[in-house]
Parts: structure tokens; C-alpha cells; sequence
């Protein structure tokens, strides 16, 4: 239990990155949590339970990803694998969550709120789309802009501080 505790912050920010709300990142945590405790007597001791653990979270959030991959906001298996490496780096991931907090809390309310909006567990992207009385393909041009600046904010926010 200790184990398990201790090495949560590390997977939850892994998950982070590989889901799209914080209510994806809860439900799978907590089945892996299931998961690594029913199979704890399997984990080798002197081997990484950090890893370990993180191996379990992963498949997850596959398996996760698999249940809700009729949204538009699942990505392809090619993304999926480039977010894990990215993810896994768990020593950036409370700086980045930091910056990008800290990038979400500069946007305007109307553009920010949009953006979490499209996040959030099942919502369908065309629905927003029709409510906001916009045209599906701007509409997505408008979401990958906005996804553009946050992520050009986040870079220069953590190369600022690195100098």
C-alpha cells in the first residue's frame, strides 16, 4: 500500500499526459491501483515498483482508450505511444503541469473555458461545434489554434525558467 501511495503522483501525472480530463486520469488510476494490488505478489522485489506500476498504468489507459475510442479526442495508436515516452518522463510532468496551469490561468476566460470544454469526458467536439455556431472544420481550426498557443506559451514559460 505504501508502495502504492508513494508512486501515485509519478503515474498520475503519466496519465496525465496520455488522457484527455482529470476525471479519464482519476477512473484509471484507481483500476490500476486494483490492478497492481491484485497483482502484487507477482512484482519482483529489488526490481523498480515505480515501473512497474507505471507498465500496469498503461495498459490502463489502453484498454481505457479502447472503451472510449469513438470520441474524436482519442488519438491514434502512433500518438498514444509518443505521449507514453513523453509521459514517462515523470520528472518534468509537475513542472509542466505548473506552466500549464499557469498558461491556462493567462488565456481569456471565453478561449480558455473553450478549450477545457473539449477536454472533459464525453463531450463530442461537433456538438460544441453546432453550439457555438460555428462550422465543424473552423471550429477545429479554432481548438488546434488554441491548443497551438498553449502549447507555444507552456515551451517558452519552461525555457524561461530553465535559463
Amino acid at each position: 500500500m505504501r508502495s502504492l501511495l508513494e508512486h501515485e503522483p509519478q503515474v498520475r501525472a503519466f496519465l496525465r499526459g496520455l488522457l484527455p480530463s482529470w476525471n479519464d486520469v482519476d477512473e484509471v488510476l484507481q483500476e490500476a491501483s486494483l490492478v497492481a494490488w491484485r497483482k502484487f505478489p507477482e512484482f519482483q522485489q529489488g526490481t523498480a515498483f515505480g515501473g512497474w506500476f507505471l507498465t500496469i498504468a498503461r495498459f490502463e489507459a489502453l484498454k481505457y482508450r479502447r472503451r472510449i475510442a469513438r470520441t474524436p479526442l482519442v488519438f491514434a495508436d502512433d500518438v498514444w505511444d509518443l505521449l507514453a515516452v513523453e509521459a514517462s518522463e515523470a520528472e518534468t510532468q509537475p513542472m509542466y503541469r505548473q506552466h500549464l496551469e499557469k498558461c491556462l490561468a493567462k488565456m481569456p476566460a471565453d478561449k480558455r473555458d473553450l478549450l477545457l470544454k473539449v477536454h472533459s469526458a464525453g463531450v463530442v467536439m461537433r456538438d460544441i461545434a453546432i453550439q457555438s455556431g460555428k462550422r465543424e472544420q473552423a471550429f477545429y481550426k479554432v481548438i488546434q489554434r488554441l491548443r497551438a498557443t498553449l502549447i507555444e506559451c507552456i515551451s517558452k514559460s519552461i525555457s524561461i525558467e530553465n535559463v
